[in-house]
């Protein structure tokens, strides 16, 4: 039998939710607030077909450049043979969530002031 060339094609493991994830989605995920600039990963839910991105930005990166009542505008750079091209997407916010890459750079920042402040004194 030939492979099926759907849409969510070789999808089975991918979308899938984690051990005692199954069920409903939580409240926090459609309570967080987003603004234009944030950095959010894209986390595909497999129990919410509306709005699904397609397999290739699953995990992926981007920057909010739009806000809708259930939707965010993401940007999301894709390479293309020898370019890469920044695709505009709009995804219900139970695929995304905030990225913690900001707050690690802003840690890292705060540590190095410290350490530059500690050296100074002596």
């Amino acid at each position: 039998m030939t492979h099926s060339y759907g849409y969510k094609r070789r999808t089975r493991h991918k979308f899938q939710k984690g051990f005692r994830n199954h069920g409903a989605i939580r409240m926090s995920k459609n309570l967080t607030t987003y603004k234009v600039g944030d950095i959010v990963d894209i986390v595909v839910d497999g129990s919410i077909h509306k709005s699904m991105p397609y397999k290739y930005y699953h995990g992926r990166t981007g920057r909010v450049f739009n806000v809708n009542p259930r939707a965010l505008g993401v940007i999301v750079n894709k390479q293309v043979r020898n370019r890469i091209i920044g695709k505009r997407l709009h995804i219900r916010v139970e695929h995304l969530k905030l990225s913690t890459c900001r707050e690690e750079f802003l840690n890292r920042i705060k540590h190095n002031d410290q350490v530059l402040f500690l050296i100074n004194l002596s």
